[in-house]
């Protein structure tokens, strides 16, 4: 079990604070999220990832030759919220942000025996699939 708490937390790297704070600046509602599917294609292809769009956005890792993976998803929609804030990095769009924190995966993870791992974009909050 490999534990993601704050002792064990890595220093962001600068170009993905930039990208978050994009992501932040330019909120989209759930269906409706063009520009954020593109940007993550866009970043994913750039890592090496095998990418799959279609609603959503499918970023494939692998690790040897087997047929085991892990899934690990996110959302990627905007909540219809006003955002007060002074950061320089608040949403350009009145009345859409990204108030949860973009949907942090689980605290911890049992990756051992995973060979595949799938990076899942959903385009909308958890009700999207109801």
């Amino acid at each position: 079990m490999i534990s993601f708490g704050p002792k064990n937390r890595a220093q962001p790297q600068p170009d993905l604070v930039a990208l978050r704070r994009d992501f932040h600046q330019h909120p989209e509602l759930g269906f409706h999220e063009e520009r954020t599917r593109a940007k993550f294609a866009q970043h994913l292809r750039a890592l090496g990832l095998e990418v799959h769009e279609g609603v959503g956005v499918v970023g494939v890792l692998k690790a040897g030759n087997g047929n085991r993976a892990i899934g690990l998803r996110a959302d990627m929609d905007a909540l219809p919220i006003h955002e007060a804030s002074p950061r320089d990095y608040v949403s350009r769009h009145p009345g859409v942000m990204h108030a949860c924190g973009h949907e942090v995966l689980s605290d911890q993870f049992e990756l051992v025996s995973a060979r595949t791992v799938k990076l899942s974009l959903m385009p909308r909050q958890v009700d999207a699939i109801q």
